[in-house]
């Protein structure tokens, strides 16, 4: 058993199985990187994971609990972020307030004590404020604190997406795409963070990543899927001269 398990995961729509008895485990403090072609079930694990698909069959657990007992808003509170291919960010707040926003989860007090603004509210505030602007500081987006999020460039919208799964102070942290669209530098800077992410802040981190160049550097393990199969399972460079590998994700 690892920190956590995806154990015998099948989904179906209709006839066509998107994932078939997928099983793995991750490490904690541990970079493990999910690859494999398009419709390979990459997504479909990370729905299901994060509760917005339920399987056909099988367990996820996470840390000693059962995720599939949860509804998709209860995941962040048991220390599980992630962030999406596409992003979901709120275009007219700003960065900071998209980063509040994602500390929603702590908030204790209530309509009555936030009306009269009471001392425990302040104190309340002064924390998450202060959180944030860790996380602000961590990801170098002081400069872009108060700027709207239709105001910035991709990149900088996917660092404050990144921004904002790490406010809730995740313990497991799935990236979906997280390179996609970045230019070569914020590649660079990325695969920083994500190393920084695990060492400094020990989060654990399973990502979908297709720039096998980004994923050799950054992985401690990948696991490859293909058709919602389980294709091999191994270190960069175990995976790097797998033949079924080179012939299913790489085109050989």
């Amino acid at each position: 058993m690892g920190y956590f398990d995806v154990n015998n995961i099948t989904v179906a729509f209709g006839g066509v199985r998107a994932l078939n008895d997928v099983s793995f485990s991750v490490n904690q403090n541990e970079i493990f990187t999910i690859i494999g072609p398009n419709g390979a079930g990459k997504s479909t694990l990370f729905n299901v994971i994060s509760r917005i698909y339920q399987p056909n069959n099988g367990n996820v657990v996470f840390d000693g609990k059962n995720v599939l007992n949860l509804k998709a808003h209860q995941i962040s509170q048991v220390g599980i972020a992630r962030t999406f291919q596409n992003l979901e960010l709120f275009e007219n707040a700003t960065v900071l307030q998209n980063l509040l926003l994602g500390r929603h989860i702590y908030k204790k007090s209530s309509f009555l004590s936030d009306m009269f603004f009471l001392n425990h509210v302040k104190k309340s505030e002064r924390e998450q404020r202060l959180k944030v602007e860790e996380i602000i500081d961590f990801l170098d987006l002081q400069h872009y604190r108060d700027t709207p999020i239709h105001g910035l460039p991709y990149g900088v919208r996917k660092n404050v997406e990144l921004a904002r799964a790490l406010s809730t102070d995740p313990k497991l942290l799935l990236l979906d795409e997280p390179s996609s669209g970045l230019t070569n530098e914020e590649t660079i800077d990325l695969g920083f963070w994500i190393k920084d992410i695990k060492n400094l802040l020990n989060i654990t981190v399973v990502m979908i990543e297709h720039d096998m160049s980004f994923v050799n550097k950054v992985s401690d393990r990948i696991l490859a899927l293909n058709y919602g199969q389980v294709l091999a399972e191994g270190l960069p460079e175990e995976i790097q001269s797998n033949a079924e590998v080179k012939k299913a994700y790489m085109g050989e």
